[in-house]
């Protein structure tokens, strides 16, 4: 079917947001401009706003409109606590687990020799910055447990080394409520692995 050319733009537009497809985007611009053309032309707008004034936290790179993100600016955090996530979506996750009152460095990714990301791309040079700070006391590896994952936890607590500072790893396993029947041999593994006394 011949449709706009403006039109088939915005279904196009649409799919480069992860997970959809060209079923999904033709659904999503077609709701827009039948039902929600306000809501549409306010999305366009937040979409323009952000991408031109959101940029990286000069301290833990995570996304800011202003040079110091909200948590990077605030005193209420323990100063001898840092968290190295992947992603600026970790942070989100952590902060809604409730107990974690430190401060983040995120990586923008992970190593990948393969892909060209080595430690500059990941932000090493920033991160060797927190290293020098004498009230930091341990540091916390949060990466994803994937192969790329791995790899930069192990080459972080190798740079981290040096420093008389703690470096610790988040645990991977067996999910609260989950069933071992269920759970794929990788993470039962992670799990046997990493078990405690009880």
């Amino acid at each position: 079917m011949q449709c706009s050319l403006l039109l088939e733009q915005l279904i196009e537009a649409l799919r480069c947001l992860p997970g959809v497809g060209p079923k999904t985007a033709q659904r999503m611009a077609f709701q827009l401009l039948l039902r929600n053309r306000e809501r549409g032309k306010h999305l366009a707008k937040t979409l323009l706003d952000a991408m031109q004034d959101i940029k990286h936290c000069q301290k833990c790179r995570t996304f800011s409109e202003h040079p110091l993100c909200k948590l990077c600016q605030t005193t209420a955090r323990d100063s001898t606590l840092l968290c190295i996530v992947e992603s600026p979506a970790d942070i989100f996750a952590i902060e809604q687990m409730g107990n974690y009152r430190g401060f983040y460095f995120v990586l923008m990714g992970h190593l990948s020799p393969l892909d060209g990301i080595g430690p500059n791309e990941i932000g090493i040079p920033q991160l060797s910055l927190f290293l020098s700070d004498e009230n930091l006391k341990e540091i916390i590896v949060a990466t994803n447990p994937t192969v790329e994952g791995e790899a930069t936890a192990h080459y972080l607590s190798e740079l981290i080394k040096p420093y008389p500072i703690k470096v610790t790893r988040i645990r991977h396993g067996v999910p609260l409520g989950g069933e071992l029947e269920y759970i794929d041999s990788g993470t039962l593994a992670h799990a046997f692995a990493g078990r405690d006394v009880i």
